[in-house]
């Protein structure tokens, strides 16, 4: 399930790097194919310093350069980068079934009928669900022989044309090669796909992507996506509320927040309540509209590290919530001393993993 808006690559991999752009931390991911599997080698969590100094092409082509010399992998030069919620916007539609490149051109010249908002100056990538699809090559000439209009369930992803340009630059400029640039907010589902292969394909649950600015919640029904939403809540809203509560540092409450001792529950469970009123908002729009029970809830992001934030959660949405690994299907080449560290920081790397994911 992948929906890169560029891919330039000519095969598969077999040493896969994935950045994933967040809003206070970059989080890479560097992978290796080997056999039949996947081995993780080795990853990174690093300050971004778009969050301070602002977006430029000098400033993000150094901080990848910091990025990937973090992860060691100085000989692979081919990367994925993953674009932030905010950067880019996801919509899923009917559209005629026809070739993927027609669908961009039409995408390009008359958005607004397909994805309800004008979105001048954007590129746009699709990808058709279900088994009539043009990825397979069979679709389309089965479809035309059936009659009619034929349509196809369609995704579409989109971010400004200069966004685009601008990444790409910059990463060619730290001395990479830009080969895939992926909507993030679909980083999830791609990492779930490959780690909970049965919840996937036979389940109905959500994943919810706790973010620095913002949470994703995604859907997922018989291993298609039935909704997608952002809620303009994040951890950034927790901390900051719980430092101003407690009158301590952000650094501190951030702290506390993951940390959790009980003495700030009491500050920290009216934050929580917004972000899951809003939460279960969407989950019962899907229910009501599919007729279908969403059974679990999957939690990734920062935030998910703390055993409170995932309990008040599921008493504001009153569904099984838990934290789950997006590493789990791949082997960890990693040495013993970090293989603790990785446990406590996998919940972060969901959407590096998904957008590797999709070069796999």
């Amino acid at each position: 399930m992948g929906l890169p808006f560029i891919n330039s690559q000519a095969k598969k991999r077999d040493q896969i790097v994935a950045i994933d752009l967040g809003g206070r931390t970059t989080k890479a991911v560097y992978l290796q194919r080997k056999g039949g599997g996947f081995h993780f080698l080795n990853y990174a969590v690093v300050d971004a310093p778009c969050y301070e100094k602002g977006f430029s092409t000098e400033v993000l082509s150094e901080h990848l350069r910091e990025v990937t010399k973090a992860l060691g992998c100085v000989k692979v030069r081919a990367v994925t980068v993953a674009l932030g919620v905010t950067d880019t916007l996801f919509r899923q539609t009917e559209m005629p079934l026809m070739t993927l490149p027609d669908m961009r051109q039409m995408l390009r010249l008359n958005a607004k009928n397909y994805i309800q908002q004008d979105a001048p100056d954007h590129v746009f990538d699709c990808f058709v669900s279900g088994t009539a699809s043009p990825q397979a090559g069979k679709g389309l000439e089965a479809a035309k022989s059936a009659g009619g209009a034929p349509k196809a369930k369609v995704m579409i992803g989109g971010a400004k044309k200069q966004l685009i340009d601008n990444v790409q630059a910059a990463v060619k400029a730290a001395g990479l090669v830009p080969d895939q640039v992926v909507p993030g907010v679909i980083g999830p589902a791609n990492a779930f796909e490959l780690a909970e292969p049965e919840a996937f394909a036979k389940e109905v649950v959500a994943l919810v992507d706790l973010g620095f600015k913002n949470t994703s919640i995604t859907v997922l029904s018989s291993g298609e996506i039935a909704l997608n939403r952002v809620v303009a809540i994040g951890g950034d809203r927790l901390t900051s509320g719980l430092a101003e509560a407690m009158s301590i540092s952000y650094n501190e409450a951030e702290n506390i927040k993951i940390g959790m001792p009980g003495e700030v529950q009491q500050s920290l469970d009216p934050l929580i309540h917004p972000l899951g009123r809003e939460l279960r908002a969407s989950i019962d729009f899907f229910e009501n509209h599919a007729d279908k029970t969403v059974s679990q809830v999957y939690v990734s992001g920062g935030s998910a590290r703390s055993e409170h934030i995932l309990q008040a959660l599921q008493i504001e949405l009153m569904v099984p919530c838990k934290s789950w690994t997006p590493t789990g299907f791949l082997q960890v080449a990693l040495p013993p001393e970090r293989l603790g560290e990785l446990e406590q920081m996998a919940p972060q790397l969901t959407v590096a993993v998904g957008a590797a994911a999709t070069a796999f």
